[in-house]
């Protein structure tokens, strides 16, 4: 994997575990990231320049600052780029932070301690097999659906796309 193309925005108030993130991206090319230590500062960042990749820590500051950037990326009117790549690193992986992650409309989500190879894996993921976008009443971020389950017949079951998508 190549990342020198790409321009990253690292967001973590811890600045080592920052520094680590980075390190290992370089590892394998990247060269241009961005390191804000505040929801604040990262949505600014993200006005300021555009941006391949979003990695945020869940848990800035006062708690779920993380949660409620990647929700302000996803519906704020002033976002630059509602549909931007987000993998979210956090310490906490009970179900409740793990589906307030997912419902925010976090692309990929990491527990920390995380492995090289792991983080590595989804960065992979979120390059070269982008879900689609989905847009309801109360939610906008990419597919939540992991798989296709053809046998399932309940109420909330989407239709397919003509090309089966």
């Amino acid at each position: 994997m190549d990342l020198r193309a790409l321009r990253l925005l690292i967001v973590d108030d811890n600045r080592n575990a920052a520094e680590i993130v980075r390190s290992v991206l370089a590892s394998v090319g990247a060269k241009d990231m961005v390191l804000a230590a505040t929801a604040e500062r990262a949505f600014e960042d993200l006005q300021g320049g555009a941006f391949d990749m979003l990695i945020v820590d869940q848990n800035l500051g006062k708690g779920d600052e993380g949660i409620r950037l990647v929700q302000r990326v996803r519906t704020d009117p002033r976002s630059s780029n509602p549909y931007l790549p987000i993998l979210m690193l956090t310490g906490y992986t009970e179900q409740r932070r793990v589906q307030a992650a997912r419902d925010a409309g976090v692309t990929e989500f990491l527990s920390k301690p995380f492995t090289i190879v792991g983080l590595l894996r989804r960065i992979e993921a979120l390059i070269h097999a982008p879900r689609p976008f989905v847009r309801s009443e109360d939610y906008f971020g990419p597919d939540r659906r992991r798989r296709q389950d053809p046998d399932y017949k309940g109420p909330e079951r989407r239709k397919a796309s003509p090309r089966g998508s």
